[in-house]
């Protein structure tokens, strides 16, 4: 899914669009013990609590594709009897109107979700009839070919409300505050199947993680039998040292400037496209050819782009660079340079002792004091 595909879902969770159906959930404390669980027509509940929910549905759906929203695909053992994606296909038919089914969702979510604190799993069922688009955008409301029928889970952590005192209206005074078990936004959540070129897609799903660096691999692995790709910082530390690894003492500042310069061109001339800039293997050693670096280096590239970034994985292209600023470090002192500015930093031997150049054009300022 796209950002398109992921706004146009997203805007189902208002008052004038639900499509929402039914919610269930499941209160989890930190013996992972079910303390209270909940199954409702979703329009049955008050509109307060609508409106809450809808804040915890649309953020479940919000962050950066690529980082913290990832498109995975399930394995095709798992489509098989007994496999993930076929038990999510069961789930989705009962409309979450079957008993049996939910309480062994829930029964895999607490097996498998690492959580040593209470949480909420909210899961909803959705059936959104797709509208036909003319060819400049808008949207045909009777002119719809299908309906996309979906599940959507979130799982929120529960903590106690911060400590405090509070205005008493009732008794026009200062009183101390109850504290109060908090349903907080979602930690976790996916949504299945995907919504891909406005259509179902039952081989894939949405995944969503709160933090890019903590995406619980090992519970989407468990519970839906997908694989994540690395982590932002992941893919950036694997993308370095395949660098490393390939260059070897040929590694030089003016190829790695060459190669970001590659990579900020390519984002910048996608950054209207609705998809994040992901690289292949061969797109990879295509850029690394593009900035000077010879057939002779490459000879190992394909065994260390395996051994680093994975066989068969990609890489988004804004988790591996900086669009704002490159960073030349040694010991004790740390240079950032905007990209444009990179190639005025020069490397040289002086004296015997390497040296980077910085030619010193305009005013120079240290601490914000003008120096001669």
């Amino acid at each position: 899914m796209n950002k398109k595909e992921i706004a146009e879902i997203k805007k189902q969770f208002t008052p004038d669009r639900c499509t929402i159906t039914r919610i269930c959930g499941c209160y989890v404390d930190g013996e992972k013990q079910k303390k209270t669980e909940m199954k409702e027509a979703f329009l049955s509940l008050s509109e307060e609590e609508i409106f809450k929910y809808f804040d915890i549905f649309r953020k479940t759906l919000s962050g950066t594709p690529g980082k913290n929203l990832l498109n995975m695909e399930f394995p095709m053992e798992q489509e098989a009897e007994g496999g993930t994606q076929e038990f999510l296909m069961r789930l989705r038919k009962s409309r979450l109107e079957e008993d049996e089914l939910l309480e062994e969702f829930y029964d895999k979510v607490i097996s498998t979700y690492d959580y040593a604190e209470n949480y909420f799993i909210i899961l909803i069922h959705c059936v959104y009839d797709i509208p036909g688009k003319t060819s400049d955008g808008l949207e045909m409301f009777d002119a719809s070919d299908e309906v996309y029928s979906y599940l959507m889970m979130s799982i929120c952590p529960v903590n106690l409300s911060k400590a405090g005192l509070c205005y008493n209206e009732e008794t026009n005074s200062i009183q101390d505050r109850i504290r109060d078990w908090i349903v907080e936004m979602p930690d976790v959540g996916f949504l299945f199947p995907l919504f891909n070129d406005r259509s179902t897609d039952i081989h894939g799903l949405l995944y969503y993680a709160k933090k890019p660096e903590e995406l619980h691999s090992g519970f989407a692995m468990d519970l839906l039998g997908c694989e994540p790709p690395l982590s932002p910082s992941g893919q950036k530390d694997s993308f370095n040292n395949l660098l490393s690894d390939t260059l070897g003492e040929d590694c030089s500042y003016e190829t790695i400037v060459s190669i970001h310069e590659k990579l900020n061109e390519i984002i910048e001339a996608q950054k209207e496209e609705p998809e994040p800039v992901v690289l292949t293997k061969p797109e990879v050693r295509r850029i690394l050819q593009d900035s000077g670096v010879t057939e002779e280096q490459l000879e190992g590239f394909d065994e260390q782009y395996d051994l680093n970034a994975g066989e068969n994985q990609s890489l988004m292209a804004a988790n591996i660079t900086n669009t704002r600023k490159i960073e030349v470090k040694i010991p004790e002192i740390q240079i950032s340079v905007t990209p444009d500015k990179a190639s005025l930093i020069e490397t040289r031997v002086i004296d015997g002792r390497k040296c980077l150049i910085i030619p010193m054009e305009g005013e120079v300022e240290v601490n914000g004091v003008p120096v001669r």
